[in-house]
């Protein structure tokens, strides 16, 4: 007689749930201009935040897409921290907000995303600039008042409606332009370490994303800032705000950050303002290089760095800390930014060797000089 038992099946560990894209991405010449009712969809009464500069900026723009709702704008001051997330709470609940619209660059963004979060209600972000790809991730990076890095939340899906108006972007500065590069070219870098060779489907193929955005944006970049507003700045565009988003989205904690943003959490907590994110960022890829050189087998290190600083200087992304404005940065100071580069939770332990603190600092003081002077530094830090 058959046994009324079933065999126990061994299923497998579920992988983890990837927040891939938003669930609307809308972008074109115009568009905010030419779209009555674009936000409406998602409710009547937003709470629109930003910066009290990209409100200003974007304001002519919103004014369609606003006419059928009843907007409220409020600032998230100088970062995106829990007193700047306690304040916008309570203009949230001032406006009575049914969904949120980020107006802005990075932190204005995360600022955003992470209040919709908080109060489990839909976002739209609207980047004024192509710094970052925080307008399309699932991600809120919390920084204290002062502007040093704190940690990051992840969140449980990306933004509802991501919106770039390519003449929007258009005012913003060309260096926020170049410091969206130095961001976005990092995917390839951490990516490719971050990854551990998986053979994950998704992984890989966030990983190969990583190394076409890095060509588009190594073809594209220098011609795209001759020409602002030209089909190669529109691809160098989307390139730093969406297709950056789509590597991280697809390879999720495997394909996140490694010693390049570890070393700008650092930097944050010495020299935490006049410095853009991806400025640091870029510069945090030459120390992951560096430090890579200093590893075992990985002779292509100083190969890449070389061409990175060749492709630098065309653009005008810092090769060292003098080019922050960092050179006066005392021995201390650097030790206190390797230190928190190298806190037990950093990405930078995603390299597939150790590293400690004095030869970050080592790296840092030598990005630009030959190994021999890396390795004379790092006996004496």
């Amino acid at each position: 007689m058959p046994s009324s038992i079933l065999p126990v099946v061994s299923l497998p560990t579920p992988l983890p749930i990837l927040n891939i894209a938003p669930a609307q991405v809308i972008r074109g010449n115009s568009v905010l201009k030419t779209q009555r009712g674009l936000f409406a969809r998602l409710g009547q009464r937003p709470l629109v935040v930003g910066g009290s500069h990209s409100l200003a900026a974007a304001e002519p723009f919103l004014a369609v897409p606003l006419a059928d709702v009843s907007a409220a704008n409020a600032t998230y001051e100088k970062d995106c921290s829990e007193a700047a997330l306690a304040a916008l709470n309570q203009a949230a609940d001032g406006h009575g907000a049914d969904f949120i619209i980020g107006v802005g660059g990075g932190k204005a963004l995360d600022s955003a995303k992470l209040l919709a979060h908080q109060r489990q209600i839909p976002i739209a972000t609207v980047p004024t600039s192509a710094a970052t790809c925080a307008g399309w991730t699932a991600l809120s990076n919390v920084y204290s008042d002062e502007g040093a890095f704190l940690y990051d939340v992840g969140l449980p899906r990306c933004p509802d409606m991501i919106v770039l108006d390519y003449d929007l972007v258009a005012t913003a500065p060309q260096r926020t332009l170049v410091a969206g590069i130095g961001d976005a070219i990092a995917k390839w870098y951490e990516a490719s370490v971050s990854s551990g060779h998986s053979s994950h489907t998704m992984v890989i193929g966030a990983v190969q994303q990583a190394r076409v955005l890095r060509d588009i944006l190594f073809q594209k970049s220098v011609a795209a800032l001759q020409k602002p507003g030209g089909d190669d700045w529109r691809e160098v565009v989307d390139a730093s705000v969406l297709m950056a988003g789509v590597i991280g989205g697809m390879g999720g904690a495997q394909c996140r950050t490694v010693a390049a943003h570890a070393v700008h959490n650092g930097l944050t907590h010495v020299a935490a303002h006049g410095t853009l994110h991806g400025e640091k960022v870029a510069y945090g890829i030459l120390v992951q290089l560096r430090l890579e050189e200093l590893g075992p087998g990985n002779a292509l290190a100083e190969t890449a760095r070389q061409q990175l600083l060749q492709f630098y200087s065309e653009l005008g992304l810092p090769t060292c800390l003098a080019d922050m404005g960092m050179d006066g940065l005392t021995v201390a100071d650097l030790h206190q930014a390797a230190t928190v580069a190298c806190q037990p939770d950093s990405d930078i332990h995603h390299l597939p060797f150790s590293v400690q603190a004095h030869q970050v600092m080592a790296a840092m003081l030598s990005t630009t000089a030959p190994i021999a002077d890396l390795k004379k530094v790092s006996s004496t830090v």
